[in-house]
């Protein structure tokens, strides 16, 4: 409960616009990045000098918050750049062509911020036929992570080790309701799956990505972590029953602090290629205490784990398959 409890009541971030340091020359990717979080990740690195791919699927949406984002920050205070790119991460035929557009106008990419995400969303299905949930916060940023990692390769190999990093996006919903097995897996194939459980299913997924991501990576000296960002104000909640953004609004935060969380995730100094996997909490800090069934499921068998973990990013790698 005091895990949990800290979490919904963090200590003050550590790591703000205030204090990072010059990004200049940098190059970043935020999926989601015209509203919540994912807007203020984007201001934060323009404002330190950042070259920042917007990512998303609306057009529209993205050169109105590439507009605010710049009246923001005065001139003098960034030498940063920022990009549009079109993704939709619900559709999996559209990502390698995203990466293609990336890729051909970079030659660089030192963070990649899995930043967005749908929760309970009115369409129940992907144009591939998947959970909406699933298909947008878990399938589309595996391939489109997979589909980066030449260049997060080469990026790495000219960088110190650990400094580029993936970031993918969990919630406080991982260590309150998770449950025992991680996820049940038979859930992934049922039409009529409950939206919240998928949900919750997604944000345990994001976590046993990022870790098999970290194994994948780690002698690249490319680091992978999963955040929470926090207890955020955002339009992730918009979908759901009108009572629950009601009775959680005393306890949640403005999107900067988000953000915070996941900027401190991309930039402490502190943290090494072997805390590869970790969970990171609001706003700023390494999980003390992760539930010890979750860490089981990310353990195969033979280590005296469930497999859990394993067994989903084998459906995942599955799923993917036909576009990379």
């Amino acid at each position: 409960m005091g895990v949990t409890w800290s979490q919904i009541f963090p200590p003050p971030p550590t790591l703000t616009e205030a204090n990072v340091s010059s990004q200049n020359g940098k190059v970043f990717i935020v999926t989601g990045g015209y509203s919540g979080v994912g807007f203020e990740i984007c201001r934060i690195l323009y404002q330190v000098g950042g070259t920042v791919y917007l990512a998303g699927r609306s057009e529209e949406k993205a050169l109105d918050a590439i507009a605010k984002i710049k009246s923001l920050c005065t001139p003098t205070s960034s030498e940063g750049n920022i990009i549009f790119l079109a993704l939709s991460l619900d559709d999996l035929t559209t990502i390698k062509a995203a990466v293609k557009r990336f890729t051909t106008a970079e030659c660089r990419l030192d963070v990649l911020f899995n930043n967005a995400g749908v929760s309970n969303p009115p369409r129940a299905t992907s144009p591939q036929g998947h959970d909406l949930q699933l298909a947008t916060n878990c399938l589309g940023p595996h391939l489109f992570t997979q589909l980066l990692l030449p260049v997060l390769r080469r990026t790495a190999g000219a960088t110190p080790v650990a400094s580029v990093r993936v970031i993918w996006t969990a919630s406080i919903v991982v260590d309150a309701f998770a449950l025992e097995t991680g996820i049940e897996l038979a859930e992934l194939f049922q039409k009529d799956a409950d939206k919240s459980r998928n949900y919750l299913n997604t944000k345990v997924g994001n976590w046993f990505l990022a870790d098999a991501l970290a194994s994948q990576v780690r002698g690249d000296g490319i680091l992978s972590l999963v955040q929470n960002p926090g207890n955020i104000k955002t339009n992730i909640m918009r979908h759901s029953r009108a009572f629950v953004p009601f009775l959680l609004g005393p306890f949640l935060y403005a999107p900067r602090f988000g953000a915070y969380t996941a900027i401190w995730s991309a930039f402490a100094g502190d943290l090494k290629i072997d805390d590869g996997g970790k969970y990171i909490l609001p706003w700023g800090r390494v999980h003390p205490r992760p539930r010890d069934d979750l860490l089981r499921a990310m353990k195969g068998k033979e280590e005296g784990g469930t497999g859990i973990a394993a067994a989903f990013i084998q459906y995942c790698d599955s799923q993917i398959a036909g576009f990379l």
